[in-house]
């Protein structure tokens, strides 16, 4: 009962094919491998930028860091200097 033979496999893939046609599963095979591939471009571009920018995961992290701590001072309030008046 744990595994199926191709028998099995071969029944399930008719159904399917029956069920949605060729044209569809077609359809979503290529967008499918379409989304593959850009998701690996879109990879390969960022890592070449970080390589160009000089970055590594470990820097990377630290300027975000350094980034934050950057913001973080230069949008404080001073809540208390509003109702000194």
């Amino acid at each position: 009962m744990g595994s199926f033979s191709i028998w099995h496999w071969l029944i399930v893939l008719l159904i399917v094919v029956m069920v949605f046609g060729t044209k569809k599963l077609k359809n979503i095979g290529s967008d499918l491998g379409g989304a593959v591939k850009g998701f690996k471009d879109g990879m390969k571009d960022g890592q070449a930028e970080a390589d160009a920018n000089g970055t590594s995961n470990g820097n990377a992290a630290a300027g975000q860091v350094t980034n934050a701590a950057a913001a973080d001072k230069s949008t404080t309030i001073d809540v208390e200097a509003k109702h000194k008046g």
